[in-house]
C-alpha cells in the first residue's frame, strides 16, 4: 500500500521486503527511548544526548513532526514481526547539501537492517524527493556504520570534518561520504 501525503506529495511510507520505513508516531516513544538509551547507540550520532530518556524521545517524534518535508525527512525503521528497530532521515542545513543518518537498535546489529532500510530511503529520496546527491558521514570509530554506507553506494570523498558528538561529549573524528543517484 502506498500511502502518500497529500500536502507535500512524498510518499509517507517506504516498503523494502523485510521493513516499513514511516513517520514516527507518539506512541513509537517508549521504544525510541528504550532502543536510543543504550551508549553505544546515541555516541555514535551527532545529536542524541546520553542518558536518552523519554522526554528525549518525546521531543524527537514532536521534532520529526513539525519538519518542513521540502528539506528534511525522518521515519522509524519497523520490522514487521519486530516492532521498531531504528530510523532513518534526510536533513539539509542551510547552504549545506542534503545529508542522511540513521541508527539501528543494538539488539538488531548484524541483521542488515541498516543497509536496507538506508537502500529504501535512498531510492525514495531520488524518486520522490528527485535528490540526486545525498552525503553521509560516519565517526572514525564506527566501522559497522562505514560498512552500511558503502553497501549502498556511498564513497568516501577524502574530507574528514570533526564533529561534536552531543552524548560523548567530545569532537570526533567524521570520515564524510557522498552518494550520487
Amino acid at each position: 500500500m502506498c500511502v502518500i501525503d497529500r500536502a507535500s506529495q512524498f510518499r509517507e511510507e517506504i516498503a523494502t521486503p523485510r521493513l516499513r520505513l514511516r513517520r514516527p508516531r507518539t506512541e513509537d516513544a517508549g521504544a525510541i527511548a528504550r532502543l536510543a538509551g543504550d551508549f553505544a547507540i546515541c555516541s555514535m550520532t551527532t545529536r542524541m544526548p546520553y542518558p536518552y530518556a523519554d522526554a528525549d524521545a518525546r521531543a524527537f517524534v514532536a521534532l520529526v513532526g513539525a519538519q518542513n518535508r521540502k528539506r528534511d525527512n525522518t521515519f522509524v525503521i519497523d520490522h514487521a514481526e519486530e516492532g521498531l528497530v531504528g530510523a532513518i532521515g534526510f536533513h539539509q542545513p542551510a547552504g549545506q547539501p542534503l545529508e542522511m543518518g540513521y541508527w539501528i537498535g543494538k539488539p538488531y546489529w548484524g541483521r542488515g537492517y541498516a543497509t536496507e532500510a538506508a537502500n529504501g530511503a535512498l531510492a525514495w529520496a531520488q524518486d520522490d524527493w528527485r535528490r540526486k546527491v545525498v552525503v553521509a558521514g560516519h565517526f572514525a570509530d564506527n566501522e559497522a556504520s562505514a560498512q552500511v554506507l558503502v553497501k549502498t553506494g556511498f564513497l568516501y570523498t577524502g574530507e574528514v570534518q570533526t564533529r561534536h558528538s552531543r552524548a560523548r561529549g567530545a569532537a570526533v573524528k567524521t570520515r564524510m561520504m557522498v552518494w550520487l543517484a
